[in-house]
């Protein structure tokens, strides 16, 4: 990568720069939403669906308002309700483990694997029990959990699997897309994303069409024509105008993850053998969009200050396990009852590792990095 380079900042996400390429060709299209009027649903979210759907190797795809609502509509769809249990990470955004609340089951965590930051499927499957209603697994950071054994535990079982893969859009495992793997697969489209819109939006993949036809009618007040409602849903519509960006930006999305894993290339080679770092274990069974490049390192909150006193970007995904969030007390889950998790969330640090980042940009942060650690 050359000598240090002299950046002054260096943000751990620059989406401006992503616009630059896209401007015309969104509001273009924009302008076309408004001389249509065609603002909820319509046929450019019906396009997006088919777009995304096969993208992920999925038959189907049901456009929502959100990545949370992709998965509790998901999960109601399956039947989980009070009295059901929904296995899980503890290492991972909040929404996965908010939605199986809220759809009034509870979650029962399994700890992670050290390596991928993903749920153990040993782990998991002994988390299981009479209660189980479905198996949650995250495709965390953009690397797609160990779905060989989870598949084959939720099929022992006769229970649905769900992916979360709102950070995994485009990631596979031994050659299959995530989304296409389980009963259903979920999606975020929030802007930080790998592909993010313009606000909130979700979706749903699925190869069942019994469970398309459910989620179609559960975003939409659970109705199945026109003011008659099979049962109660709520509204979760995905928006034409958010359709409109995301359809745009579909098209850019392989070379994005390609110019991502390349950046995560090249700190994995210039980090590599620092004492104090840990670069993020190579994906043998797939290919890894990098959502996030996260370390582990030692005295992660010393080196988090001193990349930020000098204008390097990075953020702490996720600080808290969620068996340890004060909303989840009721549980009864205390410090130590998933190490793993917990050392994760003391060691783990993010760097910049978006598609328009450059190389000089790249050299200053690991230069940043090693002085920290020369100084030790």
């Amino acid at each position: 990568m050359g000598a240090p380079a002299s950046v002054a900042k260096v943000p751990l996400l620059d989406l401006s720069r992503q616009w630059k390429g896209l401007e015309e060709e969104v509001l273009a299209e924009v302008r076309r939403v408004f001389a249509e009027q065609d603002f909820i649903l319509g046929q450019r979210v019906e396009a997006l669906e088919k777009e995304v759907a096969a993208y992920c190797a999925a038959p189907h795809g049901v456009a929502c308002a959100s990545g949370t609502d992709a998965i509790l509509l998901t999960l109601k769809a399956l039947g989980a309700g009070p009295g059901d249990e929904v296995v899980t990470t503890p290492f991972t955004f909040f929404a996965t483990a908010g939605a199986i609340w809220n759809c009034g089951a509870r979650p029962v965590f399994a700890d992670i694997e050290p390596g991928s930051f993903n749920i153990d499927p040993a782990a998991a499957e002994a988390a299981m029990g009479p209660k189980t209603k479905a198996i949650l697994p995250v495709h965390l950071f953009g690397r797609c959990a160990a779905m060989g054994p989870l598949l084959e535990a939720a099929a022992r079982r006769r229970i649905p699997l769900v992916e979360d893969m709102a950070q995994a859009i485009g990631a596979e495992w031994r050659g299959r897309r995530a989304g296409s793997m389980g009963d259903a697969g979920t999606l975020s489209f929030y802007p930080s994303k790998n592909l993010g819109g313009s606000g909130d939006g979700g979706m749903v993949v699925t190869s069942r069409k019994d469970l398309e036809e459910t989620l179609r009618r559960a975003r939409n007040h659970g109705m199945s024509r026109q003011y008659l409602h099979e049962f109660v849903g709520t509204n979760s519509r995905l928006d034409g105008l958010q359709a409109a960006v995301l359809r745009a930006k579909l098209r850019r999305l392989d070379a994005w993850s390609g110019a991502r894993a390349a950046n995560a290339r090249r700190y994995d080679e210039r980090l590599a053998g620092l004492q104090g770092v840990r670069t993020p274990e190579p994906s043998t069974e797939g290919r890894h969009v990098y959502n996030q490049y996260t370390i582990r390192c030692e005295r992660r909150d010393a080196l988090k200050e001193h990349l930020g006193k000098n204008g390097i970007g990075t953020a702490i995904y996720y600080p808290v396990p969620l068996h340890l969030q004060p909303c989840f007390a009721s549980l009864g889950l205390k410090e130590g009852a998933f190490p793993e998790s917990e050392r994760a969330a003391r060691e783990v640090l993010s760097l910049p590792v978006f598609p328009e980042l450059t190389g000089e940009e790249q050299e200053t942060v690991v230069a940043r990095i090693r002085e920290f650690y020369a100084g030790r």
